[in-house]
């Protein structure tokens, strides 16, 4: 299945299946702790990311949609006060009461991005029905190539320790782990251009 960049014809349908398949995600669990409505906020966060880093042209998805790369350009990662104020009008409701701690360790986070140019990959996920297929190498590797195009370093968090073994083999190395407070692990990953 071809890869392409994402349209805007895609952000409703990436945003569900992105939904679904961070729906066994840690770090997702612990922002979003209601069972029953995690989906609906994940779902309403990932619309946002797709929107967000859409202007960009360093997304991929397939024509399916049942996977996608989302990559923040340098120096383009963090959100800008409109684009939080937006997200937090979207999802606050499904953080609150623990809104202090997850703002907290989703801080901490943050503070360990690191400085100087490189890609951001701020999300890769595929349909949990094709997992196992490929689909993640395949939308991963548009952004490589840009890497190592440009000579950029990539990097990425990751809350599921499955995952390390996947960015292994497209050469990312784990810099550091953070526990998250009375939540999961992160782990940040780092890759240098080829």
């Amino acid at each position: 299945m071809a890869v392409r960049p994402v349209r805007d014809e895609d952000v409703e349908p990436l945003a569900a299946m992105l939904a679904r398949s961070f729906s066994d995600d840690p770090v997702t669990r612990w922002v979003y702790a209601s069972e029953r409505r995690r989906p609906y906020w994940a779902q309403r966060f990932f619309r946002w990311q797709v929107e967000r880093l859409l202007d960009q042209d360093a997304t991929w998805t397939v024509d399916d949609r049942a996977g996608a790369a989302l990559w923040a350009l340098p120096g383009r990662w963090r959100e800008d006060t409109r684009e939080t104020l937006r997200l937090l009008r979207l999802t606050l409701p499904g953080v609150l009461p623990r809104l202090p701690r997850v703002l907290m360790g989703l801080g901490q986070v943050e503070a360990r991005h690191p400085p100087g140019r490189h890609l951001y990959l701020a999300v890769l996920g595929v349909d949990p029905s094709r997992q196992g297929e490929g689909l993640g190498s395949q939308v991963i590797r548009p952004g490589l190539d840009l890497c190592d195009q440009e000579r950029l370093p990539a990097y990425l968090e990751t809350g599921k320790e499955r995952n390390l073994a996947f960015y292994g083999r497209h050469g990312f190395e784990v810099l550091d782990r953070l526990d998250l407070p009375k939540g999961p692990p992160v782990w940040f990953l780092w890759r240098e251009p080829r």
